[in-house]
């Protein structure tokens, strides 16, 4: 049996909360429904091109409403602007690189035009080998080149707190530039710069920008977006 694609469930569901809105089914329901599908596989989601964020619990906006969050601004201003892209938010609270890797292929069933990668922060702040984070990234970045070779890639560099030791948190900033440079990829030098360490900016925890915060982090990412979507 075919699998299901990210874009078909979110169609799917869309369409259930439909039908149980509307009571019983019937055949006028069913043609409806079949009717909506159409037009929205048709006039939206095969004309728009993908923006994908793929990341941690920065990119899904850990303790904020979904629209807040940095890529849910992206959204709201390639919608100002008229622009048919549509942004999905691939963010998972917790995850590392290691996990990002194993979830990667259920995200590439569509191919994304601009493909942002946010990993790395979780396994900083739990020591993980600088090697394996590295290879992670690398591997990821692969798996996207290899299948889908015009997709545009932007890695979001990150920077931890000194909590594992200098030299840790050294080399730890340093695998950004080096992976963006051998696999010619588009780099962030620091998703969060001018928020990480200001507490005005971030929630309690010190680690997740606040509304606020997160609309500073638009303005951070916005420029490389606005250079591939406006240009394109």
């Amino acid at each position: 049996m075919k699998k299901t694609t990210f874009t078909q469930l979110a169609m799917m569901i869309s369409l259930l909360g439909l039908l149980f809105a509307c009571g019983p089914e019937n055949e006028s329901t069913k043609a409806t429904a079949e009717e909506a599908s159409t037009s929205i596989k048709d006039s939206d989601v095969e004309t728009k091109k993908t923006i994908l964020f793929f990341g941690n619990s920065l990119t899904a906006g850990y303790g904020l409403d979904s629209e807040d969050a940095f890529p849910a601004l992206v959204q709201q201003r390639i919608d100002s602007l008229g622009l048919d892209y549509r942004v999905i938010n691939g963010g998972l609270s917790g995850e590392t690189t290691a996990g990002g890797l194993n979830r990667l292929d259920w995200f590439l069933e569509d191919e994304p035009y601009v493909f942002v990668l946010e990993l790395g922060g979780n396994d900083g702040l739990r020591g993980i080998a600088i090697s394996e984070t590295r290879s992670n990234l690398e591997k990821i970045i692969e798996k996207v080149q290899t299948k889908y070779p015009s997709t545009k890639i932007i890695l979001a560099g990150m920077q931890i707190p000194p909590n594992m030791g200098q030299e840790y948190t050294d080399e730890f900033r340093k695998i950004y530039p080096k992976v963006a440079s051998e696999k010619n990829v588009t780099l962030i030098p620091f998703l969060l710069e001018g928020v990480a360490g200001d507490p005005e900016l971030n929630l309690p925890d010190g680690i997740h920008p606040t509304e606020e915060g997160h609309e500073i982090v638009f303005g951070t990412v916005w420029p490389y977006i606005s250079d591939l979507v406006t240009n394109s």
